[in-house]
């Protein structure tokens, strides 16, 4: 009598856990019922924003790997700065260079006028970077929805945790590593810089001291970024098709024409330049490698269940 007692109370226990996982798992059909117009608004917004200005894209993609890096995928770059922390976007990999903000603000705006209080900015910016890949040609991929936004953000965190355009090879595998990101997804989701800009005070020490560069590649990169100014001058991270999401950006290392110190380092004789080589030789490859790596990325720490809480306004705390 006894033992049959018990093993009902254990297979009560075994059910509540599963539920309780269940529940806590994020889903590609989170929104479903809830609100089965967030996704396609936030496709509409991406859309219109990219098309005003196609760099936006870059920007999009970018954001979400500077949340997910810092306390996990929760939103919390997007937080200003309040009496009782300081926020990530006055970081050095973030402080005026992070964008996108009024993007989401628009997006968040416009879901929680259909559905208040549902969809969290986490999300969005996890759903705004998937569009944002695809809009210019890139990959796609599923998106696991049901975070939540956190309640505070780190500067400090952020310092620590996203890579600077100037690191070594091993302390970007570090870094990455402690993200439960290895080597192979490093160089992929590197592979973002397909698109997009980096300002010049993030590779004038490259275009004028490294070596490993291509002469005439350093040359034209310093018609618009002078060696005693113009920090905030812009280049292309990728020249041959800076708005289109391809390849090229891993040809470009084999020709030593990488823009940051912290791209050329994936392909200058070390363990990653395989990993490079395959890439520049197969673009489908590198697309469903990097639409896996997002995946992965996206499952970084999330708040999810009763944790955190769904932000009326994605810059502030409700």
């Amino acid at each position: 009598m006894g033992s049959s007692r018990h093993a009902w109370i254990a297979i009560a226990l075994v059910f509540l856990l599963s539920a309780n996982s269940s529940q806590s798992q994020l889903t590609t059909n989170y929104y479903d019922y809830s609100c089965p117009q967030a996704l396609p608004i936030v496709r509409s917004v991406i859309q219109d924003a990219v098309a005003k200005e196609r760099r936006m894209a870059a920007s999009l993609v970018r954001l979400h790997f500077h949340d997910c890096f810092v306390q996990g995928c929760d939103g919390s770059v997007l937080l200003k700065d309040t009496p009782w922390f300081i926020g990530e976007q006055t970081a050095l990999q973030n402080n005026r260079s992070i964008r996108g903000f009024e993007v989401i603000d628009d997006i968040k705006s416009a879901v929680e006028a259909v559905c208040p209080g549902v969809v969290s900015c986490a999300d969005i910016v996890a759903l705004a970077a998937r569009d944002s890949s695809e809009y210019v040609n890139g990959p796609t991929w599923m998106v696991k929805l049901g975070r939540r936004d956190s309640t505070t953000a780190s500067k400090d965190l952020a310092s620590a945790n996203l890579p600077i355009a100037f690191e070594d090879l091993n302390v970007l595998i570090s870094k990455f590593a402690k993200q439960g990101l290895n080597p192979k997804e490093m160089v992929t989701l590197s592979g973002a810089h397909t698109i997009g800009q980096a300002q010049c005070a993030t590779f004038k020490d490259r275009i004028y001291n490294e070596t490993n560069i291509d002469p005439g590649f350093a040359i034209h990169r310093r018609l618009s970024c002078p060696r005693n100014n113009g920090d905030s001058n812009l280049a292309p991270l990728d020249p041959a098709s800076p708005n289109t999401f391809d390849n090229k950006y891993f040809k470009n290392l084999l020709k030593k024409r990488g823009l940051l110190h912290s791209d050329q380092v994936l392909f200058n004789g070390g363990e990653t330049d395989y990993i490079v080589a395959s890439y520049s030789n197969d673009w489908s490859l590198f697309f469903k490698d990097f639409a896996d790596a997002m995946v992965k990325m996206g499952d970084i720490n999330p708040l999810m269940g009763s944790a955190g809480q769904i932000r009326k306004v994605c810059s502030v705390v409700n």
